[in-house]
């Protein structure tokens, strides 16, 4: 059925929020300069509070009194309601369940539970930020109102029971997600705490980890360190240090096969990521011949927010060149064991404290080349320690990066569930 050239498939109608809303109404900030409205025992929710949330949210990190709610715009909301941020960071929707208090950038809704489930309402909001996003970018309304938000439409099964079925759907997706997240999260934990034995105390020739009750240890400007290491800098093992350029044209340039151009964000501690990588023809590689990169190279973020950021290029790993924003470290002995060790180094805390030391004080988010081979490491004086060092954090890194890949497969399964279930493109009988 066509109504207003608005695909309406059977069952379902097209209907304001504004026809299913019990109550919309937006909260207010108490006066900061009283103390007596704050550090109370009522939660007050803020941007900050939805977008560290996930789907529920359940704790804020400030609280008012309720002299402060009663001498401002602030409302009690109930549990199990609707907060939709306005300002700022647009469209955020999370169910509250906690009974809140909110600021003025967040819209409270509370749904007529008879026409629409809550839980399906939130995926309907979710879904529809990309379109809240992309129509702020393309105009000078960088905020949303509640008269904006009141009068946004969606198509949606008339049967509650048809709602509940699709909610279900990505409830469980969302719940996989959230599994997988906790893992990756434990998995990393787990590898920090590896990291900083094996960096500080290594390996003994019986394969287990030194203590100074039973070993020589020694002082270094790293620190205490066994009495077997060295401390050297990224100067003594690295035969050069290169970085590239992006190439004229920009992304006009970029080919959708081709040779690989790795930036920043294709590089992570864990490995590459390369589902938004650029791709250049052989004309312009052939012009970018000092950053072309071989197996081995330890590759650093040196720019922007991810600056620290390390990895290594793998054996057998396609064809690359890095742009301006990446350094690749070419080793004097360029072997698997090596730029593990390197780049796992220069991600621990001991290689970005040294990192951010370098650029504390700056006028420009970066660190150079002379910077980058002033940083101390720990050197292994035995291949046995240096081999157990790289099998241990190959396993651990293996660990990460398949939950990694399952997370982007469950992202990527939510994105087209919600796109075919919340448009009635494919439907839910039970």
């Amino acid at each position: 059925m066509e109504e207003n050239q608005v695909y309406i498939p059977d069952g379902w109608h097209l209907k304001q929020v504004q026809e299913f809303a019990v109550k919309m109404r937006s909260g207010g900030t108490p006066k900061s300069d009283n103390p007596n409205y704050y550090n109370g025992e009522i939660p007050f929710v803020a941007i900050d509070d939805l977008t560290s949330a996930n789907k529920y949210l359940e704790k804020t990190q400030k609280h008012i009194t309720k002299e402060g709610l009663i001498n401002s715009s602030a409302w009690l909301v109930p549990i199990n309601s609707l907060m939709y941020s306005i300002y700022a960071t647009l469209g955020v929707p999370r169910i509250n369940l906690i009974e809140a208090a909110t600021n003025q950038a967040i819209l409270n809704l509370i749904p007529d539970t008879n026409k629409i489930t809550l839980e399906f309402l939130y995926y309907l909001l979710l879904e529809k930020r990309s379109t809240i996003l992309a129509h702020s970018a393309h105009t000078t309304q960088s905020n949303l109102n509640a008269k904006v938000v009141k009068e946004l439409e969606f198509v949606f099964p008339k049967s509650t029971t048809e709602q509940t079925a699709i909610a279900n759907i990505l409830s469980k997706t969302d719940q996989a997600i959230a599994h997988t997240e906790a893992l990756i999260a434990k998995y990393s934990r787990i590898k920090t705490g590896l990291m900083q034995d094996l960096l500080t105390k290594g390996i003994d020739e019986n394969g287990n980890i030194r203590s100074e009750q039973t070993h020589e240890f020694k002082d270094s400007p790293l620190g205490r360190i066994p009495k077997e290491w060295e401390c050297l800098s990224i100067k003594d093992i690295a035969e050069r240090l290169r970085s590239g350029v992006t190439p004229k044209g920009g992304s006009d340039v970029y080919e959708k096969e081709g040779i690989l151009l790795i930036r920043s964000q294709n590089v992570y501690s864990y490995g590459f990521k390369l589902d938004d990588v650029a791709h250049i023809n052989e004309e312009i590689n052939n012009r970018m011949l000092g950053s072309q990169l071989k197996e081995f190279d330890v590759l650093l973020n040196i720019t922007g927010a991810s600056i620290g950021r390390a990895t290594y290029v793998p054996e057998g790993f396609p064809r690359a060149n890095v742009n301006q924003h990446v350094c690749a470290i070419r080793l004097k002995k360029a072997d698997l064991n090596n730029a593990i060790f390197l780049s796992s180094y220069l991600n621990s805390i001991y290689g970005q404290n040294q990192i951010y030391q370098n650029i504390a004080g700056s006028n420009r988010e970066g660190i150079n080349y002379t910077q980058i081979k002033e940083i101390n490491i720990p050197f292994f004086n035995n291949d046995f320690e240096l081999n157990k060092f790289s099998e241990m954090i190959t396993k651990s890194n293996e660990r990460i990066n398949s939950e990694m890949k399952k997370l982007s497969k469950l992202q990527y399964l939510k994105t087209g569930l919600m796109q075919d279930l919340l448009t009635g493109k494919v439907r839910v009988k039970k």
